[in-house]
């Protein structure tokens, strides 16, 4: 009987300690639960000001980004998602080239920018206070335009005058070919942005223009011929960068995040929609349909923020500024990038 009982009080403890240690494994999985709910907690606290200003180029002053961006503005959900963290009013103003829309950043007139990397480079040189969020466009394309009965190749432009948009990713990419030819002591070059420079062409004002996407293939189209291209020398590509003032980011330090999940989402359903987005493009821009298609593919806007490929692209740019005295001081790209 002793021993019977001895057998059942043992049973009662070896249950007892399973149930002990099946609470505290109940109360470890919600401890490593806790978390996920504190970080909803910690996002539904998010808060941005009002009011968000955003700038980038645009040949037509069409309030429409025509990048990733635009997609996810068309589509309402670049500013459906900010106004859930109290985002109130989305201002778009529009530059005709980078330096004008640098201009608006040391003004104080916008919060974040979407340009060239060469006017977003030499800004940043000039000190201007912007950090980078993303390599929002890769291996951007430029075309050096002559008339079909001008120069044809870049030693005919030997003693003559060219023009492409000063401080342009497209100035960098002829300036550098210049240079790399042996005729930059030779061919002068004569700022003009792009709408401007079909009527010095035609006219004979300058032998030939550096454009940009879109201009380009229009030009090319129209009867014009392509001497020389960027996509030739794939160091002398450009890229399209997105930066928001240190001011912005200060106070609002996970806007970066916030704004580049809404781009990556974009990226995402173009690549699945690319007609759709090519018909996007061209509505945004104003340029005909083949003229889009022909001037970038769809893999060039990238899904992830910043990658190598991407940077180093930027880092080789912005060391030709450096080298050739355009940018007025050196600095680490690395340390420019937003974490």
């Amino acid at each position: 009987m002793k021993q019977r009982t001895l057998k059942a009080a043992s049973l009662i403890l070896i249950l007892s300690i399973f149930t002990v240690l099946l609470a505290a494994c109940g109360a470890n999985s919600e401890k490593t639960a806790a978390p996920v709910g504190a970080n909803a907690a910690s996002n539904a606290k998010i808060t941005l000001p009002e009011t968000l200003r955003i700038g980038f180029i645009s040949a037509n002053n069409n309030k429409t980004i025509t990048g990733p961006e635009g997609w996810a503005q068309s589509k309402g959900y670049l500013e459906s998602e900010l106004k859930k963290y109290g985002v109130k009013e989305f201002k778009y103003f529009t530059f005709p080239n980078g330096p004008n829309l640098n201009e608006a950043i040391s003004a104080g007139t916008l919060d974040v920018g979407i340009y060239g990397d060469t006017p977003a480079i030499n800004g940043k040189a000039a000190g201007l206070k912007t950090r980078l969020i993303n390599i929002t466009q890769v291996n951007m394309n430029a075309w050096l335009v002559a008339k079909a009965d001008g120069s044809k190749s870049l030693e005919d432009l030997k003693g003559k005058k060219v023009a492409t948009s000063q401080g342009s990713y497209m100035s960098r990419y002829l300036t550098s070919l210049l240079k790399e030819k042996g005729l930059d002591k030779d061919v002068k070059i004569l700022h003009l942005l792009p709408a401007d420079a079909e009527a010095a062409l035609s006219r004979g004002d300058i032998a030939a223009y550096a454009y940009p996407t879109g201009f380009g293939p229009l030009l090319l189209k129209k009867g014009y011929v392509a001497i020389d291209e960027a996509a030739n020398h794939p160091l002398l590509q450009g890229s399209s960068l997105t930066v928001v003032t240190e001011d912005y980011l200060a106070k609002n330090p996970q806007f970066p995040k916030l704004w580049n999940d809404l781009r990556t989402r974009a990226v995402k359903e173009i690549r699945e929609n690319k007609e759709e987005y090519f018909k996007f493009y061209a509505e945004a821009s104003g340029y005909p349909l083949d003229v889009v298609k022909a001037s970038f593919k769809i893999d060039q806007w990238p899904v992830e923020a910043a990658l190598p490929d991407g940077l180093k692209l930027i880092e080789e740019t912005k060391k030709f500024l450096v080298d050739q005295g355009l940018a007025k001081k050196d600095y680490v790209i690395k340390d420019w990038l937003t974490n």
